[in-house]
């Protein structure tokens, strides 16, 4: 199954390269394929769209990550124009305190991309929702939280 999988990391633009970096450190632990290409809800929503039905076509488990700073149009666009899973992370960002985190939460009806704020975490996600017809990244997931138990154990025991 593995080899059916995807995920394809879709940047509102290219400063938003190394968070997409960060997240596909990640998805290589669980050694998840993955693409980066970049299409703005904003500048560019009929060559996002093309994106889209590009990989709709094909014969793949894919999951998309929306990665877009300031005002997220991209994730909640890239959710209503597929049925594959969409999950926003932001990249991190002090501007506007914080506040432009608002517009990869609120959604319209029948539009739910997940949010999460951590590359670590949109990795992690994936993983599990690709794990739900993969046996190996099931296994993968169930050995990722051992060691996190193990870590932890060893922590407590250093105190």
């Amino acid at each position: 199954m593995a080899k059916n999988n995807l995920v394809v990391m879709v940047l509102g633009s290219k400063s938003d390269k190394d968070w997409a970096e960060k997240i596909g450190e990640e998805l290589t632990r669980f050694e998840i394929p993955f693409q980066i290409r970049i299409a703005s809800a904003h500048k560019s929503p009929e060559y996002a769209l093309q994106l889209v039905r590009e990989y709709e076509e094909m014969n793949k488990n894919i999951v998309f990550i929306a990665i877009a700073g300031r005002s997220n149009a991209l994730g909640g666009f890239l959710d209503a124009s597929t049925h594959f899973p969409v999950i926003n992370c932001p990249p991190q960002s002090d501007k506007y305190g914080g506040l432009d985190i608002l517009s990869s939460l609120r959604m319209p009806s029948g539009v739910a991309p997940a949010t999460v704020l951590e590359a670590d975490q949109a990795a992690l996600l994936t993983t599990k929702i690709l794990a739900l017809i993969d046996l190996n990244l099931q296994k993968k997931i169930k050995e990722y939280h051992k060691d996190l138990v193990e870590k932890i154990k060893k922590d407590d025991k250093a105190l």
